[in-house]
């Protein structure tokens, strides 16, 4: 593409972007679950290696790694399951606390607004019927995506098993796709991107574990019910960037809600999440993962939300490790090596638009892409 004019090159590019975007829309039901089966397999290599080194037959050395995952997998719905059990057998509190909660609401609304009660209730109750409406013009859409839920959770172990399975034919394509003067950095590339793959996914699981035990544990000895099921909500949600975290306070928030009438257990959650976020974000995560994925704040929102656009919440999951190998591929390629550093956090100490030597692909002393939070 070098003799190409630069206008030229740069319109290949976009257009490239726009038409693999294009090609995950289209193609969501069927490029997610690969997406998700390639990085489980990744994280699933050490086990599967560490089993052919004992002459462990090949298929047996893929199904044992794939059962753990179904085991995890199972432990984490029976957890789930048990702990909103325990919050149905509450439900007829829950209902007097949500009446109450209301009922404070509507008074609070008919001082502020002068509205009054009755005018606030038979405009609760239309939109009701509104919603009662929506839903059921719904049901159909939702069983859809549930009947799409099961599709992806049941092509996963199989996903799995041939991308493991077929490993040295998936690699012996990806370097054929290159020069062979290139195969040394397409080499290193495929050790990078296992290596960040396996150390970011492990490291979301410790998170999830000790995020779980530090919140819910704190919650559950300071007397907050439904302690451990908002820690394991937080938890999962907490590994979508920065939306997550958002909505998992909104969820703890309301869980205490319903649980109680009073005001102090709503502000002792959301204290005790913010000192749990900051001991994570601060001292805990940068340990365990390290600063190997590199990726600035702004990337990381719009790929979330470009994710979730695409795939829903499992794009929003996957965006990240999707950036991070973008990234390794992009710093690797002269011709792309402009959008590595789009994707990367490291600014250069001082505007390129003084400084010419900033304006160019060659190495420059940088700094740490954090936002100052003054």
């Amino acid at each position: 593409m070098n003799q190409y004019p630069l206008t030229v090159k740069r319109s290949i590019e976009l257009l490239g972007v726009s038409l693999v975007v294009v090609i995950l829309v289209v193609g969501r039901d069927i490029f997610m679950p690969v997406i998700m089966a390639f990085f489980i397999s990744i994280m699933l290599l050490p086990i599967y290696r560490f089993l052919r080194k004992r002459n462990v037959p090949k298929s047996l050395s893929i199904i044992l790694p794939i059962l753990l995952v179904l085991l995890f997998i199972a432990g984490i719905v029976w957890f789930l399951s048990a702990q909103v059990g325990i919050l149905v057998d509450d439900f007829p509190q829950i209902k007097q606390n949500v009446a109450k909660h209301l009922q404070s609401l509507k008074e609070w609304i008919s001082g502020f607004t002068k509205m009054s009660v009755s005018k606030q209730e038979n405009f609760i109750k239309t939109k009701s019927d509104d919603l009662l409406g929506m839903a059921g013009s719904a049901a159909g859409g939702a069983f859809v995506t549930l009947s799409g839920v099961f599709v992806f959770v049941g092509l996963l172990p199989i996903y799995i098993y041939l991308i493991l399975f077929y490993k040295d034919i998936l690699l012996r394509f990806v370097f054929l796709w290159f020069k062979t003067d290139d195969h040394a950095k397409v080499k290193d590339a495929v050790y990078e991107t296992e290596s960040i793959i396996k150390s970011y996914l492990v490291g979301l699981l410790i998170q999830i574990t000790y995020m779980t035990i530090l919140l819910g544990g704190i919650l559950l000895l300071i007397g907050i019910k439904h302690a451990l099921l908002i820690g394991v909500i937080f938890a999962i949600l907490n590994l979508i960037p920065y939306v997550g975290a958002l909505i998992g306070n909104v969820i703890g928030v309301l869980l205490t809600l319903t649980s109680s009438t009073e005001l102090w257990p709503v502000v002792t959650v959301l204290g005790v999440i913010a000192f749990v976020q900051f001991l994570d974000n601060n001292i805990l995560m940068p340990r365990i993962v390290g600063s190997k994925i590199k990726i600035n704040a702004l990337v990381s929102i719009v790929g979330v939300f470009i994710g979730g656009s695409i795939a829903g919440v499992s794009g929003m999951f996957l965006s990240m490790p999707i950036i991070a190998v973008l990234k390794i591929i992009f710093d690797r390629s002269e011709s792309f090596k402009q959008w590595g550093v789009l994707l990367g956090d490291e600014r250069p100490n001082k505007s390129p638009l003084t400084f010419p030597k900033f304006r160019k692909l060659s190495p420059v002393s940088t700094k740490a892409g954090t936002i100052d939070k003054k």
